[in-house]
Parts: structure tokens; C-alpha cells; sequence
């Protein structure tokens, strides 16, 4: 086991590796709660997608650790889960077993792509500045969402929204977790975000705001059954060949490549593990990570992706893939876990849905807004997505305006012809599709 995983070549041992994958467990342990919470609202069998994304995220982590040995973590990931409920599901209507299936097939592209090479050709051709803004704005949309969710803000009908009633019990419990997490993270606990839903709930318990367990059985339980979703998306697969999912398709394949390349990169270079500004066994890593969208796209639930929550657990000292495996386990030990479901409600991940929305919105600062051409295809990119409650609408209407912009200051060579082409695509897209 230790030659397997390296253990002497790059300094480490069991109890490294092991607090390193409870670590990175506790920091993205969230997920668990807040995704099947989020997809139920398509209308998705709730005990089945807290048991597809268990799944997804045990299998793909133990992939990640067996396969290219990285102490880095897979599950659902967060902005992919919410364009695949309100963008696809809600506001264009698609059934959510066409989403699954559209996510499939993102995941089957995305290997084909790994293994062609093609990957690092589209990537170069994006540009860094572009990436950062779809971060950022996938950030500010998936806060909006939490504070819907939390009711602080709601509808209204002459200024669209407004403040909700921030007297009510659910509202300030969600108030409390968001004051609770981010003092936590402020203080460097690690695993602040799934702490502060516990606290959240606990202190929900305790002022009748959150339904209390009144037995073992409401904690612990055998798994609920994956028949709901389980094999949905190879129902529905013969629906994805229209336009409107040609977008989609194409919208999860983009997210899940850079939130994934980004990840990677940024991980394995706090870990030490880059050689000569590369990433050592980078195909299998990719191959790992659209793997894991495949069977997760199987089970029952959105993109599978890379968590930069991983470098929590490099943190606390793990090197090797032997971290994901103990991580892999503890997913799949938290199947039996399903009934705290009924006591994580919407108030209880709200403040995690928002508090992981600021983390995304750091990639503001490296944006350069003293460059105007750069500045509006960035910030029409971050602003349109929570204003038109559509991450792929954010994404086409900056990826028109960054060619545009840039022939217009005379910087027409600086555009990869595949930008003019992926402008072309979203103003059809805008025009006749959306």
C-alpha cells in the first residue's frame, strides 16, 4: 500500500494521509445536504439524490485517488447544480431527465477530449480573464439563490426585489448561520462551512425553527432507494439533439472544464506536486473527473467535479491519493445518514450557498478593470447571470461582447478564431434558441 501510493518518495505515512482525508471530507461534507436539497426543487426524488451525489462523490474521489494518486476530492459541484435546476429546469422548462441526460453526455465528451488532447487547445483558446469572470458570476448567482432561499431577499412588484421580513424565525436562523460560518472560516476552522451548518441546525432545534430528531431512526437509517433516478438519463437521451440542449450541453461541458483544470492546478501546486510548472499524470486526473460526471450523471445527479475544498486536506498534510481513498469511504459511510435531511433545511444551507458564493467571487480580483475592453465582456458575464437567472445566458452574452470589444480597440489579433465562433453560436443561441 505505501509503494502504491508513494508514501516514502513524497514524505508522508497513514496518519497523514488519513487526518488529511477526514479533513477534506468535513470541509465539503455540505454538499451532501445542500445539492439534494437544490435538485428537488426540478421535482427529483430527494432521498435519491442525496444518495446519487454520496455515490458520485465516493466513486469519483476513490477514481481521482487510485488512478492519478492526488489527494483531491470529487462531488456534484457547486454552480453546475444550480444552472442545472434554475437555468435548464425551471426557466427553460427541460425535463430534468433531459438534464441528466445532457449532463452524460458532457461527461462522455469530456472524455473524448481528455484523451484527443483537444482540451488543451480550447483552454488556451478562452481567455484567463473570461474563466474568471464565469467564476465569479457563477459566485454572485449561487448567493442570490441562497438569500432567496433564506427569504432575506424576496420578490416584489415594483422594484423586482427588495428585503424580505428579516424578523422571521426561518430568516434569522439563516442570519445566525451566515454570521456563525463566516466567523468560523474567518478563524481558519477548517470544514467552516459544514460546521456552521451543524450549528445552524442545532440552534434551529433549539428555537422550534428546524424539526427535531426524536429518535436513532431519524438519523440514521438503510439508504433510500436510487430507483427514482437511477438510469433516467439513457430514458431521455434521444431529447438532447436540439439547439436549445446543444447550449446546455456545451454550458456543462465548459464550467466542469475549467472549474476542473483551476482546481487541479491550484491544488496540486500547494501540495508540491507540479513538475516544471506541469501536472505529472494530468490525463488521468481529467479522465478521472469525467469519469465521475458519467456514472453521477447515471445515479441521479448533476456534474461531478473537482473540489478546490481538497486543499484543506493538503493543508493538513496529504500528499497522496490514499487521502481520497479515506475521503472516498466516509462518503459512502454517509449514505446511512439520509434522515438529517428532514432537519437541513433551506435555512441551514442558505448560509453555506452564500458563503461559498463569496469564496467564487474572489476571482474579481484578478480581472483587470482598468481595461475597458476587458471590463465589459467581464462584467456583463458576472451581472447578467443572477439578473437573468441563467449562468449560460451570463456566459454567451460576455463571450460576444470580448470579441467585439477587442476589435474595437484595434486587438483584433488577440482573439482566438475559436472566440469568433463561440460568438456567432450564442447570438443565434440569444436570437432563436433562448
Amino acid at each position: 500500500m505505501k509503494k502504491f501510493f508513494e508514501f516514502d518518495k513524497l514524505g508522508t505515512n497513514y496518519r497523514k494521509e488519513s487526518v488529511a482525508g477526514i479533513t477534506t471530507f468535513l470541509a465539503m461534507a455540505y454538499i451532501l445536504f445542500v445539492n439534494p436539497s437544490m435538485l428537488a426543487e426540478t421535482g427529483m426524488d430527494q432521498g435519491a439524490v442525496f444518495v446519487a451525489t454520496a455515490l458520485a462523490a465516493a466513486i469519483g474521489t476513490l477514481l481521482m485517488g487510485l488512478l492519478a494518486n492526488y489527494p483531491i476530492a470529487l462531488a456534484p459541484g457547486m454552480g453546475l447544480n444550480a444552472f442545472f435546476t434554475y437555468t435548464v429546469v425551471i426557466v427553460n422548462g427541460i425535463p430534468w431527465e433531459t438534464a441528466l441526460a445532457g449532463v452524460l453526455v458532457s461527461g462522455l465528451i469530456f472524455i473524448v477530449l481528455t484523451f484527443t488532447g483537444v482540451r488543451e487547445y480550447i483552454i488556451n483558446a478562452i481567455p484567463a480573464t473570461l474563466k474568471m469572470a464565469v467564476g465569479a458570476g457563477i459566485g454572485l448567482f449561487i448567493a442570490f439563490i441562497g438569500f432567496q432561499n433564506a427569504d432575506i431577499i424576496v420578490p416584489d412588484e415594483s422594484t423586482l426585489v427588495a428585503l424580505g421580513d428579516v424578523t422571521a424565525g426561518p430568516t434569522l436562523l439563516a442570519i445566525f448561520g451566515i454570521f456563525v460560518t463566516v466567523v468560523l472560516i474567518g478563524l481558519g476552522v477548517k470544514g467552516g462551512v459544514f460546521y456552521g451548518m451543524i450549528i445552524t441546525a442545532i440552534v434551529g432545534m433549539i428555537f422550534n425553527q428546524v424539526p427535531v430528531p426524536q429518535g436513532l431512526d431519524d438519523v440514521f437509517s438503510a439508504a433510500p432507494s436510487l430507483a427514482p433516478t437511477f438510469g433516467a438519463a439513457f430514458s431521455h437521451f434521444g431529447e438532447v439533439f436540439t439547439g436549445q440542449m446543444l447550449i446546455v450541453i456545451l454550458t456543462f461541458l465548459f464550467v466542469d472544464f475549467f472549474d476542473t483544470a483551476g482546481t487541479l492546478v491550484a491544488v496540486a501546486s500547494k501540495a508540491g506536486l507540479m513538475k516544471d510548472n506541469k501536472l505529472p499524470k494530468a490525463g488521468r486526473a481529467l479522465f478521472a473527473d469525467s469519469a465521475a460526471t458519467v456514472v453521477g450523471a447515471t445515479l441521479g445527479t448533476s456534474t461531478t467535479t473537482s473540489y478546490v475544498e481538497s486543499a484543506t486536506g493538503v493543508g493538513a498534510g496529504g500528499r497522496t491519493g490514499f487521502a481520497s481513498v479515506i475521503t472516498a469511504l466516509l462518503f459512502l459511510l454517509a449514505i446511512f445518514f439520509s434522515p438529517l435531511l428532514n432537519v437541513v433545511t433551506e435555512s441551514v444551507t442558505a448560509p453555506a450557498l452564500i458563503i461559498v458564493g463569496i469564496m467564487m467571487a474572489s476571482s474579481l480580483k484578478d480581472i483587470p478593470w482598468d481595461q475597458f475592453e476587458i471590463a465589459v465582456p467581464a462584467f456583463l458575464t458576472i451581472i447578467i447571470m443572477p439578473l437573468a437567472y441563467s449562468i449560460a445566458t451570463g456566459i454567451a452574452v460576455g463571450f460576444i461582447f470580448y470579441p467585439i470589444m477587442l476589435l474595437a480597440k484595434g486587438r483584433a489579433k488577440e482573439v482566438n478564431p475559436i472566440m469568433w465562433v463561440l460568438a456567432v453560436l450564442f447570438i443565434l443561441y440569444l436570437g432563436f434558441v433562448h
